[in-house]
């Protein structure tokens, strides 16, 4: 019987088991729980991260298209800048070799002049120590006279300015003449009071649209072989060149005035077209 008893007792297990299972068990289940919901912050953050990586890329890869796209238009510019540079030295150049050329003209019409001078002061001479008539003085200086004419003219053509063709342009009446007298081109004066309806000049119709007297600036249309074309905001002895069909040579219209509705100026038609107009209406 005691020894029953004492194995009862020792196959008893302690109080202290049960309260440390419910215990573990609390403390499992509280790191189950805590173990769930740290997967589940970390899955969250996982899916955050990767959506504002997503974005970032598809921010970067916006801001790296608007950049190419800027490189395209910078080099695009810069591309533009240096064919308007190319142009501008090629017309740089080609102002200097004209201006290089009229000097040189200028130059050589000096000498010839001074030529010219030199020998007619020893023509004069001659006839003056061989003939000593008064009718032979008077004829020897209407010769004179007639020299320092052509050359007033041929100085005053120095003083002209020159279009891009070389030809000169004349600023007034007192020009014209003078540029008539070089037989080069003919010339035809007109003077157009009103505006939008077209006035015959030679073979040409000009109609003037617009006139700005402040800015000595003025608006015309030009009608040559029915081709029209509009002339906008062209300054005062300022040439306009066009071609009649077939020409080589370039016909001008020169506004020397303009005021209120009305402008005055010259057309300039070169000599061969003019001949070739005269030999078309002949025949």
């Amino acid at each position: 019987m005691a020894d029953d008893r004492t194995t009862a007792v020792n196959e008893r297990a302690p109080g202290w088991v049960v309260p440390a299972m419910i215990v573990l068990g609390i403390l499992a289940a509280a790191g189950l729980g805590t173990g769930w919901k740290n997967s589940s912050y970390v899955q969250d953050t996982r899916h955050a991260l990767t959506s504002e990586m997503q974005t970032m890329q598809q921010s970067y890869a916006k801001d790296l298209d608007s950049v190419q796209q800027q490189l395209v238009r910078t080099e695009q510019a810069n591309t533009d800048l240096q064919d308007d540079f190319r142009v501008v030295a090629k017309r740089l150049q080609i102002t200097h070799d004209q201006l290089k050329k009229a000097r040189d003209e200028a130059q050589q019409i000096r000498d010839d002049d001074a030529k010219q001078l030199a020998a007619m002061d020893v023509q004069v001479k001659d006839q003056l120590d061989t003939k000593a008539s008064t009718e032979d003085v008077k004829t020897v200086d209407g010769e004179v006279s007639g020299v320092r004419t052509d050359l007033d003219t041929t100085k005053k053509d120095l003083q002209m300015a020159r279009s891009e063709t070389g030809a000169l342009i004349a600023r007034n009446h007192d020009d014209i003449e003078t540029l008539r007298r070089l037989g080069e081109r003919d010339y035809i004066e007109f003077t157009i009071a009103g505006k939008n309806t077209a006035q015959k000049v030679g073979d040409v119709a000009i109609e003037l649209r617009s006139t700005d007297p402040k800015k000595n600036q003025c608006s015309v249309a030009l009608t040559v072989d029915d081709k029209r074309t509009e002339k906008r905001n062209r300054t005062i002895d300022e040439p306009i060149f066009f071609y009649a069909h077939g020409a080589r040579q370039p016909m001008e219209v020169v506004i020397n005035q303009v005021e209120k509705n009305k402008v005055a100026g010259y057309l300039s038609i070169p000599k061969a077209l003019q001949q070739a107009t005269s030999s078309s209406s002949g025949n």
